[in-house]
């Protein structure tokens, strides 16, 4: 469970972003106005910020500078501005990530994902390598391993193969993979996950048509299994 806090004004949005979350598993707490977000992150420390710009009593950007003087948390933007230059400026003062308006919860979730993945915030212990079956992928050194062989992968590659792994035994849609790992969930074309997966089926040995670790579920996803365990 991630504790994350949703600083946005608009109420239907602020409840939507909530309901979602919440069925997704997370603790979510919430905000209207960026000084009550800015109370909450101070007195109650979250794992992840949902940060709108325009909020009605300060700029969403000198939020995200107030934030970063105090605490580096994760800070996602969702904002209805989609302008290069907002974008590159939210970026510079200090969020991780954004997504733009009108997104889906499962396009959040993702980059909610993501954005954990890359180890933004905290300084905790470093992430364990992810293991499954005789598959190792290292994050940190952007490595993976299958039966002790070292795979040569681009970083693409690396990255499908790590958001599959970290979810090992789910069924990842294209579209959350679109967003995770391509970061373009609407407008992106499912080809390319599609054509990434059959490159990495190269890579652990298997086919389509014998699949090992990677298994398509046809009109759902791709679910990457260990093989050494008998499917249920």
């Amino acid at each position: 469970m991630t504790s994350i806090l949703v600083v946005e004004d608009d109420e239907a949005i602020r409840k939507a972003v909530h309901r979602g979350l919440v069925e997704r598993g997370h603790a979510v707490a919430t905000a209207a106005t960026g000084m009550a977000g800015l109370e909450q992150v101070l007195a109650r420390p979250p794992e992840l910020v949902l940060l709108d710009l325009g909020l009605p009593d300060l700029d969403g950007l000198t939020l995200i500078s107030m934030i970063r003087a105090a605490s580096q948390v994760p800070i996602i933007v969702i904002t209805a501005r989609d302008e290069d230059p907002t974008m590159v400026k939210a970026l510079d003062s200090g969020a991780d990530d954004y997504v733009v308006k009108p997104f889906g919860t499962d396009q959040l979730a993702a980059r909610i994902r993501a954005v954990l993945r890359r180890g933004g915030g905290s300084g905790g212990a470093p992430a364990e390598p992810i293991r499954v079956g005789g598959l190792v992928l290292d994050e940190r050194t952007r490595t993976a391993t299958l039966d002790g062989q070292a795979l040569e992968l681009a970083r693409k590659e690396f990255d499908l193969l790590l958001a599959l792994a970290s979810r090992a035994g789910e069924v990842v849609t294209k579209r959350e993979l679109l967003a995770d790992v391509w970061q373009q969930a609407y407008g992106g074309s499912e080809r390319s996950v599609d054509v990434h997966v059959s490159w990495l089926r190269r890579k652990l040995g298997e086919t389509a048509a014998e699949p090992r670790y990677l298994h398509v579920v046809r009109g759902v996803g791709i679910r990457l299994v260990d093989p050494t365990t008998k499917a249920e």
